[in-house]
């Protein structure tokens, strides 16, 4: 990584952003000792401009920013840092610097659920629920998809919302399931959607 100091007087713009739910959390600036600082410990440290010194975040506090992941931008001037924070980021006591509540979206746990699904494919661990379906195949995946889908709709005509909910989350669970031994995800359901959806 090849980062341009001299073209932006020896600071370079750092977006901070949490690697689980998105959100932009914070800006700061690093010079090339606080991104070496960085690197080495795996915690975001800036350069203050008006302390005029390193600082890493939360070095008072104690709510640091473990970093995750670094990118650099097209022109080499911007750094992306993809970090998970250890409370709130904002000196004023908010999630970010922004104003915004760091919270993860509810949707974005389906996707964490599915990389779960897919761990236990490969794992296969005992005494897992979802082991014994890979181990009982498509077919038996299949067919409690229908008869989680059944049992959706019975709740859908005749039943509570209360239990409607918990008989969709089944639907879901074993859809997923499904789809991940077939070497699917559900992304593959939204861009098929997605593309219904510009017809």
């Amino acid at each position: 990584m090849k980062i341009d100091f001299e073209k932006t007087g020896g600071l370079v713009p750092a977006v901070i952003q949490d690697d689980k739910t998105g959100k932009v959390l914070m800006l700061g600036y690093m010079n090339e000792e606080a991104f070496e600082k960085t690197k080495e410990t795996g915690k975001v440290t800036f350069f203050s401009r008006t302390r005029k010194r390193l600082w890493m975040k939360g070095e008072t506090s104690g709510n640091t920013l473990q970093v995750t992941g670094i990118l650099l931008d097209c022109d080499s001037d911007t750094l992306l840092l993809k970090a998970r924070p250890a409370g709130p980021v904002c000196h004023t006591g908010d999630d970010t610097c922004f104003g915004e509540s760091n919270t993860e979206d509810d949707i974005l746990f389906l996707r964490q659920l599915q990389n779960l699904i897919e761990q236990r494919r490969q794992e296969m661990p005992e005494g897992s629920y979802t082991t014994t379906l890979f181990l009982k195949g498509i077919n038996r995946m299949a067919q409690k998809v229908g008869e989680e889908a059944v049992e959706t709709v019975i709740e859908a005509t005749n039943g509570t919302e209360e239990q409607l909910v918990y008989e969709a989350a089944d639907l879901m669970y074993h859809l997923m399931v499904l789809l991940t031994a077939k070497g699917l995800r559900l992304e593959d359901l939204c861009r098929e959607l997605q593309k219904r959806h510009k017809a």
